[in-house]
């Protein structure tokens, strides 16, 4: 009996955010639905990768990028499974195939397990970057945890970038260098 009430509370759940339709690229997944309150399209792009090195995890689990579109603003969201460290004490570097690498400012959110570039120019750089890119390498270091890499074959990136930021304004690429980050909030942490 339990078990029916389980099942049929499962069938009344919004479906629009419970399943959302999910489309492969390539190895990217794209989330696509709407938002029943506002009719705006979610969407976005997942792509998992297995190639994941810490200091101090021999084996470590796999790490996840996600192009999100979050209260219409564009953000790149990076999350890993184990602790990365915190904003203060976090630096992050990332290089697309043989293009010059970067330090974006980051927040680390979620116990310390994620990061997000939400800055609109550094969001930008990035996104036209990876439309032109077969891989990217993600490097993270902290006083306050072991060191972190990860590689993501972001080969299928253009129509997962397109369908993430549908409902988001991205800022052009060309304003993204000459924009001055904005400032960290070192409160977050």
């Amino acid at each position: 009996m339990a078990g029916a009430v389980v099942t049929l509370a499962a069938c009344a759940a919004d479906s629009s955010y419970v399943s959302p339709a999910r489309a492969p690229i390539g190895k990217w997944t794209i989330e696509n639905s709407l938002d029943r309150v506002t009719g705006a399209p979610l969407s976005n792009s997942i792509l998992p990768t297995l190639r994941v090195s810490n200091g101090t995890i021999p084996f470590p689990p796999p790490a996840k990028l996600q192009l999100i579109c979050f209260k219409q603003h564009p953000a790149v969201f990076i999350s890993f499974d184990f602790s990365i460290g915190s904003t203060r004490n976090t630096e992050v570097g990332y290089r697309f195939d043989e293009k010059p690498g970067h330090e974006p400012r980051v927040r680390i959110v979620e116990d310390h397990k994620s990061l997000i570039i939400e800055d609109p120019a550094e969001v930008a750089r990035f996104v036209d970057e990876l439309a032109t890119s077969d891989n990217l390498y993600v490097r993270i270091r902290a006083l306050n945890a072991a060191r972190t890499s990860a590689e993501f074959k972001v080969t299928g990136a253009p129509e997962a970038i397109k369908a993430a930021y549908a409902g988001c304004p991205l800022q052009p690429a060309a304003r993204a260098s000459a924009t001055a980050p904005a400032g960290r909030d070192d409160k977050d942490d």
